[in-house]
């Protein structure tokens, strides 16, 4: 006899035989009969063992949670009163004729459906335990199901798949680079890429007009609950191409992903430009799910005798900024809010409670309202719409504290005050990016990669390099970067000029870029591209706090391996071959 899923049985099947093979999830002994809940990969399955086959029931008298059994047997219904309503296979069971113990099991470290309890360390030692909870087998299903939607959609619209090296030589970010020593080369080392962003660029001066690829990256950065060090992206590159070409395919494969995995149907998504992002949200990644906005303020304050707002007031790289919220916050719940800026850079957070709009002399209370004149008060009082329980926190310093202060304190009101529809997904798209970011020591990196293009061109570039616009996009799912990409350089003058004002020199550009650099001076075709992080967007997707639950074997944190102990020390006799020498930190 053929097995037969779990899923594959219905009551069509009633006083027909059946084999079936899994795992025991639960034994019960009610009153001399055994009940075994089987469960294979498509399901599960209640089994009973009658106490009229002495030999089978004296068998299953000794099978214990997590054994590998097959299972022969006649299929019923269950008998009224005793119908599981919560699974598919809930009013069926099959009546055990012959149990074959394929495979037996240890007592479990820890119980399947009390993963919660015991922490993910173990559940990440004993990951291939973990694996076999229906929530970590769905998640890895809908995985399966993504990358299938994404070729069929690419291979539909004639795209090329094409796999492009993994080591490479190191990058101009050296420090995150995951190095591979070369037995054949001594004392020379290889680079997991970070990225394959010059091999698909590279692949547009080879003709082919449309690639992709799902391909794994790597990077040795600094631990995040959304990052690992080895990760998987959606690449894609396009040639003769313009912005718009590549925002439409983009959001097309994502609706139809979401489509298809989710029936959900979303209209286009919406677009907003880097800057008014900032000025809104104080972060180019915002939730759009949540409703709160930053309001600028700093013009009503350009006189002002209160210090704490004067000095950014008259500072061009400063910001001021009001957020106000609906509702009234106690004292407490202040000075817990202040504490929480404090962690961004913050050095305190002044507020105002509206307790009566109508009288703005006595209606009024903050400790900062002794340091306002009456004008500045009523023209809050008008730009803010002030209304009777309104509470308004303000941020006042360098715009990079405050951008990155209140964007987080409006993510976290909006979760304290249920601002957010969890269960809801908002897309939008970011564009025109500044092409360099400024530190507060005002130094230049790019705001993507020093491979983007520069909107108004070279000259654009040579004319203004700390404000010039890139033709550069991401896209977001409710506050989190899924997609990122940019039209790119194809002017070997315009890439030798973004690496000029980046510090490179010509002799460190030949060094690091050369290969690439003499690529640009054969033809390049104007050419674009985006990638995705499939991880994170899977994650969105099924709806989980980690990226580490819709990853197989993942790394923890703290980017090790508990399960295999990973990263481990290597034999003297191997390092002896590749010429390496370990220095112990201790002597």
């Amino acid at each position: 006899m053929e097995r037969t899923q779990i899923k594959n049985i219905s009551v069509k099947g009633i006083d027909s035989s059946f084999l079936i093979s899994g795992w025991v999830e639960k034994v019960r002994d009610h009153g001399g009969v055994i009940f075994l809940d089987i469960r294979d990969v498509s399901g599960l399955m209640q089994v009973v063992v009658e106490p009229d086959d002495e030999d089978l029931f004296k068998k299953s008298e000794f099978i214990r949670m997590s054994y590998v059994l097959e299972v022969k047997g006649i299929l019923r219904k269950r008998p009224e009163g005793t119908i599981n309503d919560s699974l598919a296979s809930g009013e069926l069971e099959i009546v055990s004729k012959e149990i074959n113990i394929l495979s037996k099991s240890k007592p479990l470290p820890f119980q399947l459906d009390e993963h919660t309890k015991v922490g993910e360390e173990v559940r990440l030692k004993y990951r291939y335990l973990d694996l076999r909870r229906p929530e970590m087998q769905s998640n890895l299903k809908i995985r399966s199901q993504v990358n299938h939607i994404i070729r069929s959609y690419f291979i539909e619209d004639q795209f090329i798949e094409i796999e492009t090296p993994m080591m490479a030589r190191a990058t101009p970010e050296g420090a995150r680079d995951f190095l591979v020593p070369s037995r054949l080369y001594n004392k020379k080392f290889y680079a997991l890429t970070q990225s394959p962003q010059l091999f698909k660029q590279m692949l547009m001066i080879g003709g082919f007009e449309k690639y992709f690829q799902i391909v794994r990256c790597f990077r040795d950065e600094d631990t995040r609950k959304d990052r690992q060090p080895e990760f998987t992206q959606l690449d894609i590159e396009l040639s003769f191409v313009k912005e718009e070409e590549i925002l439409n395919i983009s959001e097309r494969l994502i609706k139809r992903i979401f489509s298809e995995i989710l029936n959900l149907e979303f209209e286009d998504f919406q677009r907003i430009k880097h800057q008014d992002a900032i000025k809104d949200y104080g972060s180019d990644k915002p939730d759009f799910r949540n409703p709160l906005k930053l309001i600028d303020v700093k013009d009503i304050f350009e006189n002002s005798s209160f210090k704490v707002f004067a000095d950014p007031a008259k500072n061009e790289k400063a910001r001021i900024v009001a957020l106000k919220i609906k509702q009234e916050v106690s004292r407490n719940k202040i000075d817990e809010y202040t504490k929480f800026v404090g962690n961004f850079g913050a050095k305190g957070l002044a507020y105002i409670k509206v307790n009566d709009s109508a009288d703005l002399e006595k209606g009024l209370q903050s400790p900062i309202l002794k340091f306002l004149s009456e004008e500045e008060i009523s023209n809050l009082a008008k730009r803010l719409e002030f209304a009777t329980g309104d509470t308004i926190f303000f941020g006042a310093d360098h715009r990079n504290v405050v951008n990155y202060s209140m964007s987080a304190l409006r993510e976290k009101l909006g979760e304290d005050l249920n601002l957010i529809d969890l269960q809801a997904y908002k897309f939008g798209w970011i564009t025109d990016f500044p092409l360099f970011e400024e530190d507060i020591q005002g130094n230049l990196s790019p705001s993507h990669h020093p491979f983007t293009a520069t909107q108004g061109g070279l000259s654009a570039l040579k004319k203004d390099p700390a404000n010039a616009v890139a033709k550069a996009y991401d896209l977001i799912l409710n506050g989190s970067e899924v997609g990122g990409g940019s039209l790119r350089i194809n002017d070997l003058e315009e890439q030798l000029e973004v690496m000029s004002i980046l510090g490179i020199d010509k002799k460190e550009a030949d060094e690091k870029f050369g290969f690439f650099l003499e690529a640009l001076s054969y033809g390049c075709p104007p050419h674009g591209g985006i990638a995705f992080g499939l991880d994170r967007l899977i994650m969105l997707l099924c709806k989980q706090e980690s990226i580490r639950d819709v990853i197989a074997f993942p790394k923890t944190q703290s980017a090790t391996c508990l399960l295999s102990d990973a990263p481990s020390l290597i034999d003297q006799d191997q390092l002896d071959m590749l010429s390496i020498k370990v220095i112990d930190e201790d002597t």
